[in-house]
């Protein structure tokens, strides 16, 4: 038992970076568990890969300008992951694409970009930690970043979540109430770019999304209610997380993967187990109420 507590315990209890990592874990796990669960419901999974990938190039950019400078960094991946996002809406807008489409196409140019602005300047080495990240190695500032890109998401959902809601499952109705349903959309999509700027300082561009739409996966099925799915995501990342580091630790692992691998472990075990859709909810019959 003590050896279980020392492995699960000690790590957090004797090393600072270990407190940071986690600490920066739950800040990303209140962030991006509600933008992956609306990411769910609208139907938008695969959008969320693209703009990750849609913050490389403006990441590139500020590592050009500035090395590996948080701000310059933050500042490039979120104008370049916005501007993306504006470009997909117009085509799709002016032109017979799709917005998926139009994501597509985008996201392939800045992956392709933005690895190749790194590799331009930089070594394998950071190309590696521009894709991987490396969240052993979060700092006090990148901490103070990632904690107030979260708490700037949850008040700006705590205003605009009752249109997003209405308009997951009823756009038309709230076009014709007057919702501003595009307003909503773009601010929808900038918390996603913001969220993604936030896991890209500590998993990296390649891994940011995994930790957001793992963890919405997961809580899908298990609740049906909208704050149930965000509140079983937010403790399915966090608990990602902390697994992740806690393996990485002990077995001397990548941090960014063991993560991800940690909350695909989830979804796999909700994919057998869960309630609401799972393989042996579908089996098993349910049970009825008996007079």
């Amino acid at each position: 038992m003590s050896t279980l507590a020392d492995l699960l315990l000690s790590p957090f209890g004797e090393f600072a970076f270990m407190r940071r990592a986690l600490a920066a874990c739950l800040a990303l796990a209140l962030g991006c568990g509600p933008i992956g669960v609306f990411l769910v419901l609208r139907r938008m999974s695969l959008v969320g890969d693209a703009m990750s990938h849609a913050v490389l190039p403006g990441a590139a950019i500020g590592f050009l300008l500035g090395g590996l400078s948080l701000p310059a960094m933050s500042l490039g991946g979120f104008v370049a992951g916005l501007a993306v996002a504006l470009l997909s809406g117009l085509v799709a807008r002016f032109t017979r694409l799709k917005e998926d489409s139009s994501f597509a196409a985008f996201y392939l140019i800045s992956l392709a970009l933005g690895v190749m602005i790194v590799s331009l300047k930089g070594s394998n080495v950071d190309l590696m930690h521009v894709l991987f990240g490396t969240i052993l190695a979060v700092d006090d500032a990148a901490l103070v970043l990632v904690a107030a890109i979260s708490s700037v998401t949850l008040l700006a959902f705590a205003v605009i979540y009752r249109p997003l809601v209405v308009e997951c499952f009823d756009p038309g109705f709230l076009r014709a109430n007057g919702g501003g349903g595009g307003l909503v959309h773009l601010l929808f999509l900038a918390l996603v770019v913001l969220n993604l700027v936030a896991g890209f300082q500590a998993l990296g561009t390649l891994m940011a999304v995994g930790l957001m739409m793992l963890p919405a996966a997961t809580a899908r099925l298990w609740a049906r209610g909208v704050g149930g799915l965000i509140a079983l995501s937010m403790l399915a990342a966090l608990l990602s997380g902390y697994g992740g580091l806690v393996l990485s630790f002990a077995y001397n692992l990548p941090s960014g993967p063991a993560i991800v691998l940690s909350a695909g472990f989830l979804y796999l075990l909700s994919l057998l187990f869960g309630r609401v859709g799972g393989l042996l909810s579908r089996v098993l019959p349910e049970p009825h109420l008996e007079a």
